[in-house]
């Protein structure tokens, strides 16, 4: 038997389990997500978010309330009568009445291997911190910040070449086919929770703009994770000495290479930056203003070489 679903979630990473539900069967009797916000080249239209635009592709109701506190938000919330709600990116707090409504409860996906990285970056966090790995977890909700008892998860290794928006992108499809199967076994009853343990607890503060200029005096391993976990977004970045105009550049890919100097220097023509211990070469940029380039097509127009510097 299908079960009866309202879903909740904003992003890109919340599509794939909202059209591998579909695709399995169950029903989605409304979908809830963020209003719509000014976009576009201009930013005058405004632009709904990535799962209202797969809801409205197949027909389901969305909603776009402000706030689930009110009793209005939870009359209506109730009304669709729904076994569960599954919650993904959504954005928003859901009070204990709402939590409440379905007959199931909630059950959000989240992308760390809880207790580690609690809260709203756990993807970059992770990748910034170092981690061998990441992964998925379906978790039963409750008022708590990602504290709830945790049913189902899978894990993914972490790469040195793996950027946020690669971990993301494997997570998002990883936790579809997750939540899936968490639904199937909520069905026929057979999904079991376990508490979450205390020990190893830590929390993924959003990123903040203020964190991305790159500190060259690091190791090139904690540079290189700097970079990658801010990559694409907001993008780590640094200034080219020497450069009369848009010498700001946000480095998006680069890699361990050999050699050494003082931190930040140029060490040869092909973009490998000297940190406090080893290096790193550069292999993907954008400069302000531009479409991001592979370094190669970047040095075709701009020449670095030592004794210029990346500060």
């Amino acid at each position: 038997m299908p079960l009866r679903l309202i879903f909740m979630g904003t992003p890109d990473f919340s599509v794939p389990t909202l059209l591998e539900l579909v695709a399995h069967g169950h029903e989605i009797v409304a979908v809830y997500t963020r209003a719509p916000k000014p976009g576009g080249r201009r930013g005058l239209q405004m632009q709904p978010t990535p799962v209202e635009e797969a809801a409205r592709k197949l027909g389901v109701p969305v909603l776009t309330p402000k706030t689930l506190k009110t009793a209005e938000a939870l009359a209506e919330f109730s009304a669709f009568e729904a076994d569960a709600a599954v919650v993904v990116a959504y954005g928003m707090i859901l009070p204990q009445a709402v939590l409440d409504a379905p007959i199931l409860g909630c059950y959000n996906l989240h992308a760390s291997l809880l207790p580690r990285w609690r809260g709203a970056a756990p993807i970059n966090r992770a990748i910034m911190a170092g981690d061998a790995e990441s992964g998925v977890m379906v978790m039963k909700m409750d008022v708590g910040l990602d504290t709830g008892d945790v049913a189902m998860a899978e894990r993914l290794a972490i790469s040195d070449n793996m950027t946020a928006v690669d971990l993301h992108d494997r997570l998002s499809r990883l936790g579809a086919d997750l939540m899936v199967r968490a639904m199937a076994a909520l069905d026929r009853g057979g999904l079991q929770l376990k508490k979450q343990g205390e020990d190893g607890v830590t929390y993924a503060a959003k990123i903040d703009k203020a964190e991305a200029r790159i500190d060259w005096s690091k190791p090139a391993h904690a540079v290189l994770r700097h970079i990658h976990g801010l990559s694409p977004f907001p993008g780590a970045w640094a200034e080219l000495d020497g450069v009369s105009e848009n010498a700001r550049v946000k480095i998006l890919r680069c890699e361990l290479a050999k050699g050494a100097g003082v931190p930040g220097e140029v060490l040869d023509n092909q973009l490998t930056i000297a940190c406090g211990e080893g290096a790193i070469r550069i292999l993907e940029l954008q400069r302000e203003g531009k479409a991001r380039m592979q370094a190669t097509d970047f040095l075709r127009g701009v020449k670095v070489e030592p004794p210029m510097r990346l500060t």
